[in-house]
């Protein structure tokens, strides 16, 4: 009578972690992963950003995206357009235009400024703008952030 009731308790025990081992994560998996509302609002927000229709004189047809990362949950809304001009030119438009915006170049620890970087506080966190090009005949310029407060570029 013991060795049945200790195979009904060995069981049951490999039963409860099997449910903890496999379940808990199947449950968060479905329940918190990936991008959800907070991430619409925050690119919601983002996309709304006049700089990104901002562009140099001829400039060409600007092709929009938006996308987030559903493993750590930043959000990236761009645009990048044809442009013959130099890097130079391209650079200097787009430190006028943010400056106009609100924006403000990226400083690092050490008091540098980093080219062609800016930050913003946007949607309840800080975003950051990332204007880089012509490379290959393609300007792009990106605003990423998420509700980490992670840095970037």
């Amino acid at each position: 009578m013991k060795r049945i009731g200790a195979g009904v308790r060995l069981t049951a025990a490999v039963a409860v972690s099997g449910l903890l081992l496999l379940g808990l994560p199947a449950l968060y998996f479905l329940a918190f992963y990936g991008c959800g509302e907070q991430e619409d609002q925050l690119a919601e927000v983002m996309a709304g950003e006049t700089v990104l229709d901002a562009v140099p004189e001829g400039a060409g047809p600007k092709d929009r995206y938006q996308e987030c990362d559903d493993d750590d949950r930043f959000v990236v809304v761009g645009t990048q357009y044809r442009y013959d001009g130099s890097p130079e030119n391209a650079l200097q438009h787009y430190e006028e235009v943010t400056r106009a915006d609100g924006w403000r170049p990226r400083i690092t620890a050490g008091g540098e400024t980093v080219p062609g970087c800016f930050t913003k506080l946007m949607g309840g966190t800080t975003a950051y703008l990332d204007a880089g090009g012509p490379h290959d005949g393609l300007v792009q310029v990106e605003i990423v952030a998420d509700r980490a407060n992670s840095q970037w570029c």
